[in-house]
């Protein structure tokens, strides 16, 4: 109603000048009768009245519709049938919005079939790429000289990237490439742990674990781990040169599973605290340290909430941070 009314204003205020310039004519030629003109200006009003009322019974869906925003695609292309009237005006914008809606369509389409394509070229890369990196990691384990270690840490660096990229473009389809099991926490755990063994032995940071063996929760083996080693990379960094320890607990609180990860490393500034698992965000301490990228926490946040868990971070500048993750 209210639509209709601001559409239909300038109609009554063109009827309303109208109606005084033909009354104040009147007046001037002469023609004094007031009643007249009074049930004139009734008559004429009630005319418009009436005119008014079938305008807006014969469009009243039509304006409904234009009134309530659509929820979704669905909800707008419903929407628009429902409100088909055998009005020109309404007809035609029935007609536009069809176009308009079967247009976006198939740019929505086109536009998914090339980000599927694209993931899956990203994909097939990061799969190829491993390759010769574990091949590099086989030839250069055995030698001691330094040079080869310094290649082995970089081959690290690189072999992490390259998990962040896979892992980042498989988010959009995280529903396939989920297989959610009872997994023993102490053994993904430890396993993480084992997986990161180089970045901690070249930090001088070590792995402290203290889980039973019998907690078990339901999540996904990769995800989990990924999620865990992100974890593990940004702890390690940050205790290089401050902490030797990284101390791994887990517990039941209640129906949940509470799994922590405390350093005691330099830790995060309380006014970056709260952004921290924003995406690209590094603060103060990413300017310090070259190799943050801002999408370690932005993907372990990411991750855990489409795994049903949820992920919190607790910090105090200069004497670590301890990360929770509830199942």
């Amino acid at each position: 109603m209210k639509l209709f009314l601001r559409e239909q204003s300038s109609l009554i205020l063109i009827y309303v000048l109208q109606l005084l310039v033909t009354g104040l004519v009147y007046w001037l030629d002469g023609l004094h009768k007031l009643d007249t003109a009074i049930y004139a200006a009734l008559l004429s009003g009630c005319i418009l009245l009436l005119y008014l009322v079938y305008r807006y019974l014969s469009n009243r869906s039509f304006y409904q519709r234009l009134s309530v925003p659509a929820g979704s695609l669905e909800s707008y292309s419903t929407g628009a049938a429902a409100a088909k009237q055998y009005t020109p005006l309404a007809e035609a914008l029935h007609q536009l919005q069809k176009s308009q809606f079967r247009l976006y369509q198939s740019e929505l389409i086109e536009l998914k079939h090339k980000n599927e394509e694209h993931s899956q070229f990203v994909n097939q890369w990061v799969h190829q790429m491993k390759t010769p990196i574990s091949v590099i990691h086989l030839l250069i384990q055995e030698e001691d000289d330094s040079r080869f270690r310094a290649i082995g840490d970089e081959l690290d660096r690189l072999r992490k990237g390259l998990e962040t990229v896979l892992y980042t473009s498989r988010l959009d389809r995280f529903e396939h490439d989920l297989h959610v099991e009872q997994l023993q926490l102490e053994t993904v755990v430890r396993n993480a742990t084992s997986s990161q063994k180089r970045l901690f032995i070249r930090n001088s940071v070590y792995p402290q674990i203290d889980i039973d063996k019998h907690l078990t929760v339901a999540s996904d083996d990769k995800w989990l781990s990924f999620v865990i080693a992100q974890l593990i990379t940004n702890a390690v960094r940050y205790s290089a040169g401050k902490g030797t320890k990284v101390y791994f607990t887990a517990y039941r609180s209640g129906e949940q599973t509470v799994l922590e990860i405390r350093d005691e490393g330099i830790g995060i500034p309380k006014s970056d605290v709260p952004k921290v698992f924003d995406a690209y965000f590094t603060g103060e301490n990413g300017r310090r340290y070259e190799e943050s990228t801002g999408m370690g926490l932005y993907l372990v946040r990411q991750i855990c909430e489409k795994l049903g868990h949820t992920a919190e971070i607790d910090s105090v500048a200069g004497q670590g941070t301890t990360v929770t993750i509830r199942f």
